[in-house]
């Protein structure tokens, strides 16, 4: 395949790309590469690529349930946990219910350009079905799409008897990455135990760590602060995550000052889900009610990698979601202040690079040699991506157009002139 005058994103020339056996064989100046006759050739007349989009967070066993058995009408975090409880004890769906489910997700996170996706799993469940679910779409989509799997203790880990144990069952089964909740664990001391037994079993599977780490409103929630400790004293520098951190946004800048210089010690990775957790976020304020999304603007300036994500598609938690990251992307710049020229024009990196970083993933970008894996967007700038939102026009994995996208028509049948 060769894709002719392309725009690489935050590249200024066109350049043609020849794609052969799975990589990315050529990158030239535009009009200096010749495609075979056989070869599919795609002019893009200027049309921005850049690597496929990562999404860091998501639940693709909760997908497509909200509403059953109730709604979530608070809209907190505890009423879609007590939600999801319910709707397990009530519905007992199978592997297939829940794959059903889940690949309709997938389908939609293809359609909007995402070749990369860390999935959480709730093994708060006895029987661990959706992780099994889970483990097996995994294998069936890989073709199409990576996928990392988070084992989740979403009731906390020491809120009953066997919760460690189920833990480590997970990672016996196949989960690539540990998970946390340490703020919904009974006590802070429970809270800390969680965080050391996850980098405790990390250490022994050889895993990453991703931790659902101060989602609430309370400034005095501080578990971020002993997840940077242990992740220097186990010398998991880059290997460990924390997920939304809305506490963070009501710490004193004081406090937040001192934390900065441990996190970036630690090289904890984050992720921002802009999204859910303006929705989730300030649900017990009256006003000024808190918006609650993390300090992505602070911690990039200060070289601390963030990444954003959509966290949910219609479950408990948040009843909106059509797996579309640009739309995550438009909402965190509002939210975060980030309007400027300079950030908006540096905003896709908030869903490609920064989140290949946060999941490890290799021989992730577009360079000569790489996997031929990509998409188009249907705008000819990085800035007008971002202000337009862009939509895919083509994703394209292992030199192979696995979606395509027709621009909508719209005729204008009046003139204003």
């Amino acid at each position: 395949m060769l894709l002719k005058n392309a725009k690489l994103y935050k590249g200024e020339d066109l350049k043609d790309l020849s794609l052969r056996d799975g990589t990315i064989r050529t990158i030239a100046p535009a009009g200096n590469v010749t495609g075979s006759r056989e070869e599919q050739v795609i002019d893009l007349e200027g049309k921005l690529v850049l690597p496929p989009y990562v999404e860091p967070h998501i639940h693709l066993d909760y997908v497509l349930t909200a509403g059953t058995p109730r709604w979530n009408e608070s809209g907190s975090v505890f009423e879609g946990i007590e939600i999801w409880s319910e709707r397990r004890s009530l519905m007992k769906e199978t592997k297939e219910d829940i794959k059903i489910r889940a690949k309709k997700a997938i389908e939609m996170q293809l359609r909007h350009g995402i070749q990369h996706v860390r999935t959480h799993a709730d093994i708060s469940d006895p029987e661990l079905t959706g992780l099994k679910a889970l483990l097996e779409l995994k294998e069936e989509v890989k073709k199409w799409m990576d996928v990392q799997i988070v084992a989740l203790p979403q009731e906390g880990m020491y809120t009953k008897e066997n919760g460690e144990d189920l833990l480590r069952k997970a990672l016996d089964m196949g989960a690539d990455v540990v998970g946390g909740i340490p703020h919904y664990e009974l006590t802070r001391e429970d809270g800390i135990r969680s965080l050391e037994t996850s980098m405790a079993l990390a250490k022994e599977y050889g895993k990453l760590v991703d931790i659902h780490c101060d989602e609430i409103d309370d400034e005095q929630a501080r578990y971020l602060e002993t997840l940077a400790a242990l992740t220097i004293r186990n010398d998991m520098q880059g290997k460990v995550t924390a997920s939304h951190t809305a506490a963070m946004a009501s710490y004193n800048d004081a406090y937040t000052y001192k934390l900065f210089q441990t996190l970036k010690k630690a090289d904890v990775q984050f992720i921002a889900l802009p999204k859910a957790n303006l929705h989730l976020q300030g649900r017990f304020d009256s006003h000024p009610v808190r918006r609650g999304v993390t300090r992505v603007k602070e911690m990039w300036k200060e070289g601390i990698n963030v990444c954003f994500g959509l966290d949910s598609i219609m479950d408990p938690w948040y009843p909106l979601g059509n797996g579309d990251l640009m739309s995550v992307v438009d909402t965190g710049l509002h939210a975060c202040h980030m309007t400027d020229y300079d950030h908006i024009t540096k905003a896709l990196d908030l869903v490609t690079v920064n989140g290949a970083r946060t999941l490890s993933l290799s021989d992730y970008g577009l360079r000569e040699g790489s996997d031929a894996n990509l998409i188009v967007l249907d705008s000819v700038s990085d800035y007008e991506a971002v202000r337009t939102q862009a939509g895919v026009l083509y994703s394209i994995r292992h030199g192979e157009v696995i979606v395509e996208t027709k621009p909508a028509v719209t005729a204008m049948n009046i003139s204003l002139h």
